[in-house]
């Protein structure tokens, strides 16, 4: 089963790959046209009635492997608002071979004749709410037909998550849907149909572009609301709450707060105007800062809880309480990973250990990324917790999901790219799941990386990453239909 919203970053992934999406509507079209040909005869009358999205690509192309069939296409709406690059391009092909197409201006006056199947290639997974014009009547219209119908991916006006309708929704006797199933489709009366289009394992099991489309700003959004977080560390080092504290806002969220021990809280105040900065008395954490932290991460929606605050027995006392006592959400780094097997929490944690701390943590790794994924996978399931072990290959798991992120270069070998990350993951986990946040910060470090790398080779340092993070997390491209 696969969500639309993990569809379309697959599908994006899929492209990032190499495999374009033209080539996929291809193998996609050529699917549905299969599923035509066990359903009528040649020589049957078939209609197909396609919106202007990507789904109506889908059935453009369908009708050019439909040659031995009776085939009209009514397009809803005019052709110039088809709205991707790629569904235009399939339109125009049926133009200029002179495939028999119809422009439906007014939906409510919608002919179909007496067709023996109806292609309902409206709308796709990505689209959802009650149907609106022109497609609503156009619906009608469908279900009033005398005709076996065929839904492309998912009957428009229906849930490809939920199976559940707002309002009118296309009946459909058949749905064949595309790459996996549809959780939504199991609900339905319909016999379904599950067609490889060739989208690459890889797509899924490695994180690409198309996975920060969980990342979404409310344009209305208030100061906020995309992520208050509160990074604890320092005492031995200072560089390393200040990396995080930085990653934070240039991961997208609104506000950082930075506890720190006060023998340096001057020195991160000095790196940003922009942190809020709670001095510590003493140059450690201490088991009598616990209370305090409590009371400041109470009203924050995510926790870094490591970059640079050492190893010292106090210190790691004041971890152990800490989050014995949270039940919030918190990314824990560095030397507070150690902890963590031996501390009940109610707390949802993200760990991001190296290679080396995870196996201070009581995890197994291995040299071949994939034998290291299945290890991971069963730590993460013993702990209840998502893990993202980083590597040359980035291993995220929560027990039950595991992923890889290969992005990332060898010159982030250097000491603060893991404080970088760190700050990253807490942006992200405070406003989305915590696998998903995991994967993305992964994805979008090494990316960073890689741009840094770009312009400095090997010479990069930590500093270089927080500020091209907005450039790596940026989603390019055509945005369309599902």
């Amino acid at each position: 089963m696969i969500t639309s919203r993990r569809m379309a970053a697959v599908d994006e992934n899929a492209e990032a790959l190499g495999v374009p999406r033209k080539q996929l509507m291809e193998s996609s079209g050529n699917a549905v046209a299969r599923e035509v040909r066990a359903l009528v005869d040649e020589g049957a009358l078939v209609a197909i009635v396609a919106g202007r999205g990507n789904n109506g690509g889908d059935a453009f192309v369908a009708a050019r492997f439909l040659q031995a069939y009776d085939v009209t296409v009514h397009l809803l709406g005019r052709s110039e608002t088809i709205s991707t690059r790629i569904a235009r391009e399939n339109w125009e092909a049926l133009r200029n071979a002179e495939y028999d197409t119809e422009v439906v201006s007014d939906s409510t006056t919608l002919d179909l004749g007496e067709p023996e199947l109806v292609v309902d290639g409206m709308l796709g997974t990505g689209v959802t709410g009650e149907l609106r014009e022109p497609e609503a009547s156009a619906a009608r219209a469908v279900n009033d037909a005398d005709a076996t119908v065929l839904a492309v991916d998912v009957p428009s006006g229906v849930d490809a998550d939920t199976g559940e309708a707002e309002g009118v929704a296309v009946d459909a006797d058949r749905v064949v849907t595309f790459h996996d199933a549809k959780p939504g489709l199991d609900t339905l009366d319909s016999t379904v149909t599950v067609a490889d289009i060739g989208i690459p394992a890889a797509a899924e099991r490695f994180v690409g572009p198309g996975d920060l489309n969980v990342v979404v700003r409310d344009p209305e959004s208030h100061k906020g609301d995309n992520g208050d977080v509160l990074v604890v560390g320092g005492g031995p080092f200072s560089g390393a709450p200040a990396l995080s504290a930085h990653a934070v806002l240039r991961a997208g969220a609104d506000l950082v707060n930075v506890a720190c021990p006060e023998s340096v809280a001057d020195s991160v105040r000095g790196y940003s105007e922009n942190f809020i900065v709670h001095g510590l008395d003493g140059d450690h954490l201490r088991p009598d800062h616990v209370d305090e932290l409590l009371g400041r991460a109470e009203s924050k929606d995510a926790v870094v809880l490591g970059p640079g605050l050492g190893g010292a027995d106090e210190t790691l006392d004041a971890v152990r309480q800490f989050l014995s006592a949270f039940d919030g959400t918190a990314v824990v780094d560095a030397d507070a990973l150690q902890v963590v097997p031996e501390v009940d929490t109610d707390a949802t944690l993200v760990c991001t250990p190296h290679q080396g701390e995870l196996q201070k943590m009581g995890g197994e790794t291995a040299d071949d990324w994939e034998a290291r994924a299945d290890l991971v996978e069963e730590f993460a399931a013993d702990l209840g917790q998502t893990l993202l072990v980083k590597g040359a290959y980035d291993v995220i798991s929560d027990g039950e999901r595991t992923r890889a992120s290969r992005t990332g270069n060898a010159g982030m070998t250097v000491g603060g790219t893991g404080d970088v990350l760190a700050g990253v993951t807490g942006a992200l986990a405070a406003t989305q799941d915590p696998f998903d946040a995991a994967c993305v910060a992964a994805w979008a470090n090494g990316r960073a990386g890689d741009l840094a790398a770009e312009e400095r080779g090997y010479g990069l340092v930590a500093t270089d990453l927080p500020d091209r993070l907005p450039k790596a997390m940026n989603r390019g491209g055509e945005v369309g239909e599902v």
